[in-house]
């Protein structure tokens, strides 16, 4: 069981050989029977049947426990039926999985060969069972007890030079108790090393809307899309990414209001809905969601919508009553520089660059010019590139003119991804320093935090791989899988001395570990915990309770919040400011210290028993007198220039739609028509015979920065309808042609979806 660390052959990203892949033509809708039969197949297959009844019954409704995937809101009222989605129930099956990763499993598997599997087979591998240890020069992880679990972690810790040599992710799936339990631990230790998922999908949002509105939250509630007359979808891809919100946008269409979709690949999702608790959506054809698509080449979303503005700003000087000049008067500051900037740019230059057909969009200007209550709703296609934060600010402009912040209706509407990465936020998960945060800490809990601005993703990882950080501790997520640059990240977390995961399931990063690694295995969402219930935020600011109700999937897992309070009283001792072990055991004790940190959390806890509540949002109500001069702010931003080679194409990474996040649920991507197969680059089919590509080819891509070549081996040409010189593959496979320090200004989001890349023949190397 021996083996030198030096001698450890694993891999960062898995192996590269094929499936049989199937094609078929992409669907041109989503949901209806099939999605029923899909997810029903995979709750059963992991679950069996009685398990699947009492699992599904209890999921997002009140009394039960919140989904582990997304964080759309729920509506107030529940269906009977059923309040999920076919990827709802997909990541329940996971989550409750029958199957064990257990002692045996491990005494069986060396690190090196589960590293070599495939994500999809790691994954479904099952629930770990115990806590678990991977010693410096050995090939197995063995068991280990809790408590020599939590002494080597805080030996560990206080053999650092300085607190800053430690780092701490926290992953969106952990509730508002835990991940307020575990900044509370990160700043007392004495560091703001707070990387956590937001990084890498929505800081952009959070910074742009920061600035312009002063909240980084997103404004709309879910009553909103009923009251609308226009939502503008853009760089989204709900049918996949977030299912529920399409009950949204068919509630929309039926009070007569108009879908625009911007995006680069045309979704089925965005052309119909079949809704499997209608009649239509089973008997019928059910409902036609996008009115309006401009299928906008990658990154061109400033472009696009300057291009959008300078027409409106045309049929305002001609005809008027388009602009909102009360609200832009009143509310707003930067109008006057806003136009005049605008100036500069023509209008046959903007539209070169978006790639779109001028008539189609006219035909949403026209739209546009008409409307008054307007949404609109973005992800990852707009916030993970160079210029997030700037595409983000463009729609607020546009919102600005059109006075559609603070009204019903209309504003806002980042769709966040993992199911508590809003709420991780809110409770003080952020490696950025705020004085008044850290005053209501000092006064709660009687201890000076740090004032030093801690570590982002991208940062951290460098920290890494410098040496300069020396542990690494995550609470939930799979880091290396979700982290750019994969090779480079992979030998970040190799260079530590220790790296610890609070996990529910076997992920890759439990397979790259530091010398000595930890695998602390802890209670999933749907999980009774001794009574107890934890909360959680959704999308749109709402708090709510979640309660497990599933038994344990083995009798030595711990809670979350249990978990970080055992570090905190290994690290700190008994006698703290900090009661540690009550912390752990109550937690509305947590609640209760939660609501003396943040405003907006009085009573908390019997608030959250009943309906929830809403957390307090000043843009949603039209109040920006937190900005400098009380006004919203527009803002001044600047298209993207790539400067493509000829022989360079622009890479989106993106998820099939049998996956969420990192967790891969299968191999098909069913609405996109590719099955059994995810090592794919779809390709624009006009681009592909003219390069001599055909289906199935056999390609390398490899991305060049800063004259450092990384390269993903064998991916399939798949011809595609998607732009003319952009390409689009699945993460976590093409992560690793990601650079480590190419990201967004201000946010500092790594470029996931637009890395310059090339096509290199297999017979060409």
């Amino acid at each position: 069981m021996k083996s030198t660390t030096e001698e450890r052959k694993i891999s960062a990203v898995g192996p590269v050989e094929f499936t049989d892949i199937i094609l078929k033509e992409p669907q041109d809708y989503a949901a209806g029977l099939p999605a029923v039969k899909i997810a029903l197949g995979h709750a059963m297959k992991e679950m069996g049947l009685a398990k699947s009844i009492a699992t599904l019954a209890k999921m997002n409704q009140k009394g039960g426990f919140d989904c582990p995937g997304c964080a759309w809101p729920d509506p107030d009222y529940r269906s009977n039926l059923g309040e999920f989605c076919e990827n709802g129930v997909k990541a329940i099956a996971e989550e409750a999985t029958n199957k064990r990763v257990d002692i045996d499993f491990f005494q069986k598997y060396t690190v090196e060969k589960m590293s070599h599997w495939t994500d999809f087979q790691i994954g479904k591998s099952g629930r770990i069972t115990h806590p678990m240890i991977l010693r410096e020069g050995n090939t197995h992880y063995e068991p280990i007890s809790w408590e020599e679990s939590f002494k080597i972690i805080a030996q560990e810790l206080k053999s650092l030079d300085h607190p800053d040599e430690g780092i701490f992710y926290t992953s969106g799936r952990s509730s508002n108790e835990a991940a307020f339990l575990y900044g509370l631990f990160i700043r007392a230790f004495g560091t703001n090393n707070m990387p956590d998922c937001s990084n890498m999908c929505h800081e952009s949002s959070g910074a742009a809307l920061f600035q312009t509105l002063g909240i980084g939250k997103g404004s709309v509630t879910l009553e909103d899309f009923g009251d609308t007359e226009v939502v503008m979808v853009i760089g989204q891809n709900p049918g996949t990414n977030h299912p529920r919100m399409l009950s949204a946008l068919e509630k929309c269409k039926g009070n007569g209001g108009k879908v625009v979709t911007i995006n680069p690949l045309r979704e089925a999702a965005l052309v119909r809905f079949k809704n499997p608790q209608e009649p239509k959506g089973i008997v019928g054809g059910g409902t036609a969601i996008t009115d309006h698509f401009l299928q906008v080449s990658i990154n061109q979303d400033v472009p696009l919508l300057k291009l959008i503005i300078k027409k409106l700003a045309k049929i305002e000087a001609s005809e008027g009553n388009v602009f909102d000049h009360e609200f832009i008067k009143k509310h707003t500051s930067g109008y006057e520089d806003f136009l005049s900037d605008l100036d500069q740019y023509q209008e046959e230059d903007l539209l070169k660059m978006t790639g779109v057909e001028e008539n189609k969009i006219d035909e949403v200007v026209q739209l546009l010019a008409q409307k008054k209550r307007v949404i609109i709703c973005w992800a990852m296609g707009l916030t993970q590139h160079k210029n997030g934060v700037d595409n983000i600010r463009e729609c607020v402009n546009l919102l600005l003119l059109k006075g559609s912040i603070g009204k019903k209706g209309s504003g806002t509407c980042p769709v966040r991804g993992h199911s508590n990465v809003q709420g991780d936020r809110t409770v003080g998960i952020t490696h950025h320093v705020s004085q008044r945060l850290n005053d209501a800490f000092e006064k709660t809990f009687q201890f000076k935090p740090p004032t030093k601005e801690g570590l982002d993703v991208v940062k951290c990882i460098k920290a890494m791989h410098d040496g300069t950080a020396k542990i690494f501790v995550a609470l939930g997520g799979n880091f290396l899988s979700a982290a750019p640059d994969t090779n480079y990240t992979s030998q970040a977390l190799q260079n530590c001395q220790l790296t610890v995961s609070i996990s529910t399931k076997l992920n890759r990063t439990h397979l790259i570990p530091g010398k000595t690694s930890l695998i602390l295995p802890t209670l999933g969402r749907s999980e009774e915990d001794k009574n107890r219930f934890v909360t959680v935020e959704n999308s749109m600011g709402k708090v709510h309770q979640s309660q497990g109700r599933l038994s344990p999937s083995s009798d030595h897992l711990m809670s979350e919040p249990e978990i970080v309070a055992n570090i905190g009283k290994a690290y700190f001792g008994e006698n703290h400011t900090i009661p540690w072990q009550k912390l752990g055991e109550d937690y509305n004790l947590i609640r209760e210290k939660i609501a003396h940190v943040f405003t907006g959390f009085d009573n908390y806890t019997e608030r959250a028993k009943k309906a929830g509540f809403d957390l307090p949002n000043h843009a949603r109500k039209g109040d920006f007198s937190k900005l400098p001069g009380g006004t919203a702010k527009f803002s001044i931003n600047t298209p993207p220039h790539h400067k493509l080679t000829k022989e360079e194409y622009m890479l989106m990474t993106i998820r099939s739609h049998d996956q969420y996040n990192t967790t891969i649920y299968g191999l098909d991507d069913r609405y996109r028509g590719i099955y059994n197969e995810r090592r794919i680059v779809m390709m624009n089919h006009q681009e592909a015979i003219e390069k001599g590509f055909k289906t199935f080819d056999i390609v390398d891509l490899a991305s060049n920065y800063n004259g450092i070549e990384r390269r993903a081996e064998n991916f399939l040409i798949i011809p595609y309808d998607i732009p003319r010189g952009n390409l689009a593959a699945y993460f976590p496979e093409a992560n690793v042609l990601i650079p480590h320090d190419q990201y967004a200004d201000i946010s500092y989001t790594p470029i996931s979806k637009s890395v310059k890349v090339t096509i290199l023949k297999k017979e060409e190397q």
